[in-house]
């Protein structure tokens, strides 16, 4: 996932976009209110603080509104309450106020990837997921799945690559507190490797969790 991250001030930004690429997101950075439109139409979601040198946030999301539907997430170290109303009512998704970790940004930053593209067909590689439909092939050949394995290939296939933790899986598929057996997830794994007709469409990253391969990929 490609984010934009708009912030002039270096000690912000450093630190903000290693974390955020540590995260496993791809992160651009620009520091002018003047960059921010031309950067924007190669962005998934923008990270945009609201006191550039060179212009204020609330304008460039204006701006911004009338080209593109990107999501936006304002950051900043205005924290009351006006501030976060003016910011969404004028088309923000989210409202952050520093100081602020990586760690939450990068949560926030897919839950709005997620809420955005929720109704829209999800093609990765062989793979496409219809999740209105509840429909997924491989190779545009439809696959049967139960409604478990189904929400499982879903989440993995939002972005192809991502290694997917065990309990974000458990905490999206199952439920948010999972307290059932550990081999419930790899169970189900199992099957829908076979069933998509391919082992290595799935890898597992030992200890850490499971990965969708990009395009099918065997490497």
């Amino acid at each position: 996932m490609r984010v934009l991250v708009v912030e002039d001030d270096p000690g912000v930004a450093i630190p903000l976009v290693e974390g955020l690429r540590r995260n496993g997101l791809d992160v651009t950075h620009v520091g002018f209110a003047a960059e921010v439109i031309p950067a924007s139409y190669s962005a998934d979601v923008i990270l945009l603080d609201i006191e550039l040198p060179d212009g204020d946030g609330i304008s460039i999301l204006r701006e911004l509104r009338q080209v593109s539907d990107v999501p936006v997430i304002i950051v900043s170290a205005r924290g009351h309450e006006a501030d976060r109303v003016i910011g969404l009512e004028f088309g923000a998704d989210d409202y952050v106020v520093k100081p602020f970790s990586a760690r939450e940004l990068s949560a926030r930053i897919r839950a709005i990837s997620r809420r955005r593209r929720v109704e829209e067909p999800i093609a990765a590689g062989r793979i496409t997921v219809d999740r209105s439909r509840r429909h997924a092939s491989v190779d545009q050949v439809p696959v049967e799945l139960t409604a478990k394995e189904f929400d499982l290939l879903a989440v993995l296939a939002e972005e192809p690559g991502r290694v997917v933790p065990r309990q974000e899986l458990y905490s999206r598929v199952w439920d948010p507190v999972w307290h059932g057996s550990g081999k419930t997830l790899d169970v189900h794994v199992s099957a829908l490797r076979r069933k998509l007709g391919d082992p290595d469409l799935i890898a597992t990253i030992r200890g850490v969790g499971y990965q969708l391969r990009d395009a099918g990929s065997h490497s």
